[in-house]
């Protein structure tokens, strides 16, 4: 048992010209920040999914949100921080074909309104 102790460094005595009322008393704590948690994106990800689910993106990023807060909740931050990225790219994408799709909806909705399209009436081949 004693050979599994650890021994102890070797006691210096303080010379007798040091008075400990000289020295310094005072104790340096240094307190570090936990890192912070990376974002996984989960709210944008389910609304993504609920009202904008272009080619199943929404989805697809609902997953890796899930994903990456799986992995925060077990300490693996780079892990999270990869799913958490992919799903805010795969947020973006969905938005980004979203916007496009409703642009196009509506120009092509107002251009049959104006009368530009003409769709009521197509053109007449044949005979009269």
């Amino acid at each position: 048992a004693r050979g599994m102790q650890q021994s102890l460094p070797p006691y210096e005595v303080l010379p007798t010209e040091v008075n400990m009322e000289d020295l310094s008393r005072s104790t340096t704590v240094l307190m570090e920040e936990p890192p912070r948690p990376p974002r996984d994106h989960l709210v944008w990800s389910l609304f993504t999914t609920l009202y904008g689910n272009f080619c199943c993106l929404g989805l697809l990023a609902f997953v890796f949100s899930v994903k990456s807060r799986d992995r925060k909740v077990l300490g693996d931050y780079s892990g999270a921080l990869s799913y958490g990225s992919t799903a805010k790219c795969l947020n973006i994408t969905a938005l980004v074909f979203n916007i496009l799709i409703v642009v196009i909806v509506v120009t092509v909705i107002a251009l049959v309104a104006s009368g530009v399209i003409n769709s009521a009436h197509p053109p007449h081949y044949g005979p009269t």
